[in-house]
């Protein structure tokens, strides 16, 4: 994986968060259903691995054609990435969503997706503060690293997993993002 100009393995950020300690342990939550209207690519952890995956593209095409103002009836100004449609584990395929949250009624514009997110529970964990290229894709192996040891606070759910771009992400560089992780 490529992250402003240095070339990363899910190895080396796995090994560099957990020296580091960038990221926060997991806290369990109950979160409430909600929808999200965006833009969606399916794609693969391995594919992304690669550097030539969906993830980036998408979140270039959510910027550039400026998905969040075609959105009229968001709820805020919270960007969220979410995970979902898993074919079967975090092996698999799945869809990703680049987002806005919208009341439950909403419908999708021509051209954009509209995804329930299910209530229930979600271990949370927080990234540490710096560059969102950095801490976003960091905090993913230690949450598999968690999963195989069985410390997220339950087993996972592979229906709905989302990430939360908030207030604390106007500073690209100086980025603090949570993660959901859907439990069963």
């Amino acid at each position: 994986m490529t992250i402003g100009g240095y070339t990363l393995t899910w190895t080396a950020l796995l090994i560099s968060a957990s020296l580091s300690g960038e990221i926060t342990g997991p806290k369990k939550v109950h979160q409430d259903g909600f929808s999200v209207i965006g833009i969606q690519a399916r794609t693969t952890n391995a594919k992304e691995a690669t550097g030539a995956g969906e993830i980036p593209k998408l979140w270039q095409k959510f910027f550039q054609d400026g998905i969040q103002q075609k959105i009229s009836d968001r709820v805020d100004g919270t960007i969220y990435a979410v995970y979902t449609d898993y074919a079967s584990d975090r092996n698999g395929e799945y869809s990703f969503v680049i987002g806005v949250r919208v009341p439950p009624t909403s419908t999708a514009p021509a051209g954009l997706v509209l995804k329930k997110i299910p209530a229930g529970d979600y271990a949370v964990i927080t990234s540490d503060k710096g560059p969102v290229a950095k801490v976003v894709p960091a905090a993913w192996p230690r949450i598999w690293a968690w999963e195989e040891q069985a410390r997220l606070g339950g087993a996972r759910a592979y229906r709905a997993d989302f990430e939360v771009y908030d207030e604390r992400t106007a500073d690209p560089q100086n980025s603090q993002v949570d993660v959901y992780v859907g439990l069963k």
